[in-house]
């Protein structure tokens, strides 16, 4: 991948009413978001509720999801923890079995145990040696801000460090400071956080977006646009379906993408794992409402 751009949803991970994996339901899921002609997907994100896997879920969906790809799109893996030892473990086997890119945000545990400025950095030095190239996840879930200076730092020191998910508050002033410094070591700025945000993040200079898997075949047109010059008609498009991105965002969350793809046949389930509640059937009602009006392939894709 000489550049990276265009759209790259997370995969969610569908679960049995049991609660286990559904392993025949996630190649589905896959299948899906190939079919909308996205340019890549990221596998084990927070959207993909990675913090609800074991290490052995862990293995058996990165096996899975990589070998199902076979190549036909670039995949991303996910490998956020706080232990450095486990990260590069998780990189290692990611690059082993074929994954494009690996994802992370820095070191956290819980609300009080974050690493230093210094011991960030060390942690992404470390995944750099392993010699894949790195996504750094921006996020407000770990709590910690990573400063400009800080990824510009990375960007400039180490390898394999070029790419960027910004999803912070005020991601587009971030995104511009550090594409306006860093030049030719940014080679992927993307726009995250379920597009919320998108064509602010574009004016300021991302690439890529990274949304969930409710409506990728959506956003995918609106970054099209944006990227070969028709600004007017991004905004046009995007203007059309943000009440659909907003009503994700602060409604549903992770859950959204689920309850599309259940209401599709993509998934079985549309199931979280204890203590994730159910979306109320308020919510899931209104959701899938307003999805019918846009039509998105995840809504239809298995019926």
């Amino acid at each position: 991948m000489s550049q990276y751009e265009g759209v790259w949803p997370v995969a969610p991970t569908p679960f049995a009413e049991s609660g286990l994996l559904d392993l025949e339901s996630m190649k589905r899921v896959l299948d899906c978001i190939v079919d909308q002609g996205v340019d890549g997907v990221c596998i084990l994100a927070n959207y993909s509720e990675q913090f609800l896997l074991s290490d052995e879920e862990r293995k058996v969906l990165t096996e899975l999801c990589l070998n199902h790809i076979n190549g036909r799109i670039p995949t991303i893996v996910t490998i956020s923890h706080f232990s450095t030892d486990i990260v590069v473990h998780r990189a290692e086997e990611a690059q082993s079995l074929g994954a494009e890119m690996v994802m992370m945000m820095p070191p956290y545990h819980g609300a009080s145990l974050r690493g230093s400025p210094d011991q960030i950095f060390q942690q992404f030095a470390a995944v750099s040696n392993v010699g894949i190239p790195i996504m750094v996840q921006d996020a407000p879930i770990s709590g910690i801000d990573l400063p400009v200076d800080l990824l510009l730092k990375m960007a400039t020191e180490l390898e394999h460090v070029s790419c960027f998910k910004i999803e912070s508050p005020q991601a587009a002033s971030k995104l511009r400071q550090l594409i306006d410094s860093g030049q030719r070591y940014i080679k992927g700025p993307f726009d995250g956080e379920e597009a919320i945000t998108l064509i602010a993040d574009l004016e300021a200079g991302a690439t890529g977006n990274m949304p969930s898997s409710m409506i990728p075949d959506l956003i995918k047109p609106i970054v099209s646009s944006y990227l070969s010059g028709n600004h007017t008609e991004a905004s046009t498009q995007y203007n059309k379906i943000l009440p659909l991105i907003n009503y994700e965002n602060k409604q549903c969350g992770f859950r959204a993408a689920k309850t599309i793809m259940k209401e599709g046949r993509v998934i079985e389930s549309d199931m979280c794992r204890h203590p994730v509640p159910p979306l109320s059937d308020e919510i899931r009602k209104g959701l899938l409402k307003l999805a019918k009006q846009y039509s998105p392939i995840a809504l239809h894709w298995g019926i």
